[in-house]
């Protein structure tokens, strides 16, 4: 079976971590890595093509496939360069900071010969997996109510080693980097958004962020369940919980953990609580954890759909709904006001 060729955009801590996923897959191989930061490339093996241009990457004839895992700002251009150029795109969230930018995706990758890809590792977490069967066999009848819960700890040292988070106009708030992944599990198991009312202050990041570190928001699903999302990266000392409650017709269910990786709760009619697979661990960056660490199972979506076994595991679409939900709760924030979404 023939390799594909990848190359990495963004070589921090994430595009490190995908950089040891590809090397780890018989069916993938790494040609070359872009960095602005020179000193990050300084280390790397002769063998990779080594650049600060991202330009020199999408003229190389022997890359197939671009991960782009710049700072958020910096997406939405590399992507819709990468599929002029005809590469297959792998985006790290948050595809974008505005819903034009990603509709400006969606439609480049319509005219490209390349596909676009979403990275949503969380949708491979073991629990969210099995309830995403349950319900799409309706198991849980009409769901009711549903509440998130992202409590975690994001200390000064994140924001002051970094020369883009924290900064509005280069990061774009919490929940686009923090929490972007729990909308998009809402999303991907319950439907659309139809209405938000939120509101937000930053508690003890003054010093080092431009917009809130915490939040409250109220919305409204299509399937007219009702929904709550707290949020914070204040919490004392470490992360603390991130979860999902859904309750429904035919039973009451809590993902959990720090990054929804256990069923804290589950009861519903007819069902045995499942045994899960033992899942990845939370991406470990010594001072603090982010979400699971499944981009081995985002790479095999993405070899598997060139080879044409699978489908895309997160469209430019559903990428574009999650920047959508944030983009209105942010609104909401501004206005002081409820807002709705179409």
């Amino acid at each position: 079976m023939k390799q594909i060729n990848f190359a990495i955009i963004g070589f921090g801590r994430i595009g490190k971590r995908f950089k040891q996923k590809i090397t780890e897959n018989k069916n993938a191989k790494l040609m070359a890595i872009c960095d602005v930061k020179k000193a990050s490339l300084d280390k790397l093996s002769k063998k990779y093509f080594i650049t600060d241009r991202y330009q020199d990457i999408l003229k190389r004839k022997d890359v197939e496939v671009v991960y782009v895992a710049t700072p958020n700002s910096s997406h939405a251009q590399i992507a819709l360069a990468a599929l002029k150029a005809n590469k297959h795109v792998i985006c790290e969230k948050p595809m974008a900071l505005t819903v034009l930018d990603a509709n400006k995706m969606i439609l480049a990758s319509q005219k490209s010969k390349g596909t676009l890809f979403i990275v949503k590792q969380n949708r491979f977490n073991p629990p969210v997996e099995k309830v995403k069967k349950l319900i799409d066999a309706n198991k849980l009848g009409q769901i009711y109510l549903v509440t998130v819960n992202c409590f975690w700890n994001r200390n000064p040292d994140y924001y002051l080693h970094s020369d883009w988070k924290g900064k509005k106009n280069l990061d774009g708030g919490t929940l686009y980097t923090q929490f972007s992944h729990f909308i998009d599990i809402v999303y991907y198991l319950l439907g659309d958004f139809t209405e938000v009312f939120a509101q937000g202050k930053n508690f003890n990041h003054q010093k080092t962020i431009e917009f809130e570190d915490s939040g409250i928001v109220s919305f409204k699903l299509s399937n007219g369940a009702l929904g709550s999302l707290n949020y914070s990266t204040a919490v004392y000392d470490s992360n603390m919980e991130g979860s999902i409650t859904i309750i429904a017709e035919k039973g009451s269910i809590k993902i959990g953990g720090e990054y929804l990786n256990t069923l804290a709760f589950f009861k519903v009619k007819g069902q045995r609580k499942p045994r899960l697979n033992k899942g990845a661990k939370a991406n470990d960056y010594g001072s603090y954890k982010g979400s699971m660490s499944n981009h081995d199972k985002v790479l095999n979506n993405v070899i598997n759909t060139l080879q044409g076994k699978e489908t895309v595991s997160t469209s430019g679409f559903e990428g574009m709904k999650t920047i959508q939900i944030i983009e209105s709760i942010y609104d909401s924030m501004q206005m002081g006001q409820a807002v709705k979404i179409k």
